[in-house]
């Protein structure tokens, strides 16, 4: 608050408790504070304080002069028309609609002013900057791959010899030319990003200024970018042409040279956009239990359990070994019972966000929807075949699938049962994931997306843009089994846990894949599937008994 102008005698009190002489001041939220009231003030976590001491304390803001009322501040702020003005304007063009003090609306511009340049510094600008780093790499890698091409055409032209230089060397210019427009479009891609990491540099520098001067007119008028930049740009996917030898045949000597495949460049859009950092918040810190210990035990009726999925903490959706859905109470109570529109067995189930159940139907190659017990069919796929689904924080969903001839395995997030990413290979084109008809996933906290990837006898877990971050292959221990990962989930203390079905165990790590330690003194039998509730219970899904447990650990 403003104080009035005082004597050497006069003492400055505290703006809170108004009791205690001042010796601090917050700058964000223009408050002087005693020594016992800066506690309490910075209990407020939702808003970045800054409090220093009272002697380096900042100026204070004022109202700014009024642009078309030069002799008049500007003293309050038009919510309608998001602009200050004063007292005149008020009278003339703005009455009857809704007004504020023009400090109070600074100040939460000013608080929205802080978030925006916090993002950009270190979220946006960096997911730029990786793109960037990406591209130079994929550059440095040209002359090797575009090299084994050259010198494959060499090694056939040497079995030919004169009569079939002419014919290599087009190959070899063929080469060049798509060498060249390779780099023309991972430059072009490589500048309009970095155009737009010049562009961050520029903004974060007018914010920081704004932030400095404190200038009530700059900060009001101040227009948030933030929303345009989240989308990234296209990501360019480059299919590297081969070189395909054929036997000599003096007829065709051309055709025996080899032919090239033509090289495609594609732009890959990135459906998936960088979380605002408002909807990100840091749970309280749970320690995991010494002794996790089962609170209750649900017998689910089928001969094989596959899935498990809370609908709350007291019901859980199952499926298995038959057609229908089960949804259960804790006291194995059935609910509700649906049965899949082919009559096939149910692969996979998920819950959206407002309750409705997923299912995968692998022979049919679909993803279903069941909605107040009516079921449509959402996603159908060609060529490939769904395997395991999950639903995001955002709604969407991530299918793990195998390709028809066996042979290639990937993710796919659909939003709105939209495909707006593909997830398949790492930075150096090498798949993310084997073969395997077992791929449960789940979304981490931090939206990393976990796979558990039972053909590899791994975790793969990449990030919210499809890069891998680290592959868990279990933890060295006096296990009888080899790691066999099955069914995958996430807590909120952004732990993974994934379920090793062999060794009748459950592994938790933490978000980084570093071990912390086992579920095993359950008495779990083949564990499978798992979930967790809004709680973090642990809900088991074990595979042979058909029972479902709930396990307290943390």
């Amino acid at each position: 608050m403003l104080h009035p102008p005082c004597s050497a005698q006069d003492v400055l009190l505290c703006d809170l408790c108004e009791t205690i002489p001042l010796q601090s001041h917050c700058e964000l939220c223009n408050v002087s504070l005693c020594k016992a009231c800066v506690g309490e003030h910075l209990s407020d976590s939702s808003k970045k304080h800054n409090v220093v001491s009272f002697l380096h304390r900042k100026s204070t803001p004022s109202y700014p002069k009024c642009p078309k009322h030069p002799h008049k501040h500007s003293e309050l702020y038009c919510e309608k028309c998001d602009i200050p003005v004063c007292s005149t304007c008020v009278s003339k063009k703005h009455k009857g609609h809704n007004l504020c003090d023009f400090l109070e609306k600074l100040g939460s511009k000013t608080e929205s002013l802080q978030k925006d340049l916090e993002e950009l510094e270190t979220r946006i600008y960096p997911k730029y900057e990786e793109m960037a780093s990406e591209i130079q790499i994929k550059k440095s890698k040209l002359q090797t791959n575009y090299g084994k091409l050259t010198t494959a055409a060499d090694q056939q032209g040497e079995v030919l010899h004169r009569e079939i230089t002419a014919i290599v060397n087009q190959r070899k210019s063929d080469i060049q030319e798509m060498k060249n427009k390779h780099v023309a479009a991972l430059d072009k891609n490589r500048d309009e990003i970095t155009q737009r990491i010049t562009e961050f540099r520029k903004i974060i520098e007018d914010l920081k200024k704004i932030l400095n001067t404190k200038d009530g007119s700059l900060t009001s008028t101040y227009k948030s970018r933030n929303g345009e930049f989240r989308q990234l740009p296209p990501k360019v996917r480059v299919i590297l042409p081969s070189f395909s030898p054929s036997k000599i045949d003096e007829d065709h000597l051309s055709k025996m040279v080899g032919s090239m495949s033509s090289l495609t460049i594609t732009t890959e859009k990135q459906g998936y956009i960088i979380k605002s950092t408002e909807a990100v918040s840091s749970p309280p810190v749970k320690p995991l239990l010494d002794e996790p210990r089962v609170t209750a035990t649900i017998d689910s009726g089928y001969n094989t359990l596959y899935s498990v999925n809370c609908l709350s903490e007291e019901q859980v959706w199952t499926c298995g070994n038959n057609k229908s859905m089960n949804l259960l109470n804790l006291q194995s109570k059935l609910l509700t019972s649906i049965q899949t529109k082919s009559g096939n067995w149910p692969q996979d189930i998920a819950v959206t966000r407002d309750g409705n159940l997923v299912y995968i139907d692998y022979k049919n190659k679909t993803v279903n929807l069941v909605k107040k017990k009516k079921i449509r069919t959402v996603i159908t796929l060609q060529g490939w075949e769904p395997l395991n689904v999950c639903n995001t924080s955002s709604d969407d969903l991530l299918v793990t699938m195998i390709s028809e001839d066996r042979e290639q395995s990937k993710v796919v997030r659909y939003s709105g049962f939209t495909e707006t990413q593909t997830i398949q290979f790492d930075d150096q084109d090498r798949p993310l994931y084997l073969s395997g008809n077992l791929k449960y996933i789940s979304e981490n906290r931090n939206l990393d997306i976990c796979v558990a990837d039972w053909a590899a006898s791994a975790v793969v877990v990449v990030n919210q843009l499809g890069k891998l971050r680290f592959r868990y292959t279990g933890h060295p221990s006096n296990t009888k089994k080899s790691f066999n990962p099955i069914g995958i989930t996430t807590d909120s203390q952004s732990h993974i846990l994934t379920a090793d079905n062999y060794n009748d165990r459950i592994h938790i790590l933490d978000q980084d894949g570093q071990f912390l330690r086992y579920i095993y003194s359950c008495r779990l039998y083949r564990p499978c599937g798992l979930c967790v509730d809004i709680r973090d219970n642990l809900f088991v899904a074990e595979w042979d008994t058909a029972k479902v447990k709930k396990i307290q650990y943390i």
